[in-house]
Order: C-alpha cells, then structure tokens, then sequence
C-alpha cells in the first residue's frame, strides 16, 4: 500500500461529509480530491480540490461564503474553472 493511500482514503472521507455544505457557498461548482497546485505547479500534498466559477477576493464575499483552508485536517485548494456545462 502507498504511504498516500490513507492520506487519500482521509481526504475522500471529509469530501463526502462536507462536499454538500460546500457546493452551498458562493461560486463553488465541484469538490474533489486531488494533488494541490500552487503556481500552477503539481505539489506533493493530497488536497479538497473546490473548483469555483472565479476566484473572488475575501474581502468582497460573505462571511458565509469564506472557503477554509482547512477542513478536518484536510487542506483544501480553490480552483478558477469558469462556467461549467454539461457537453
């Protein structure tokens, strides 16, 4: 087994107990698990994926809205995907 196997096994767990509260706030389309991305680069770190329409500043959205970043020890990353439709 992966030494990423329970890491991955924790982060499906805390998508499936938060994904509908987080499909609620503001923007949000999606909620996955995999590798977080900064600077476009690939890291080394199993992550919630939150994929959302756009990126809106902290200071402009709700309280309600605010994404953690952090949820069950599980680190989550906001990804831009735009608009999405069934094809």
């Amino acid at each position: 087994m992966s030494e990423t196997a329970p890491e991955l096994a924790r982060a499906q767990a805390v998508r499936e107990a938060h994904a509908a509260e987080l499909m609620q706030k503001a923007n949000v389309v999606g909620v996955g698990v995999g590798m977080r991305q900064r600077g476009g680069r690939r890291q080394e770190e199993i992550a919630l994926v939150v994929l959302v329409r756009r990126k809106v500043p902290r200071a402009l959205l709700a309280e309600a809205d605010v994404l953690p970043g952090v949820i069950d020890g599980v680190p989550l990353d906001v990804v831009e995907v735009g608009d999405v439709r069934a094809g």
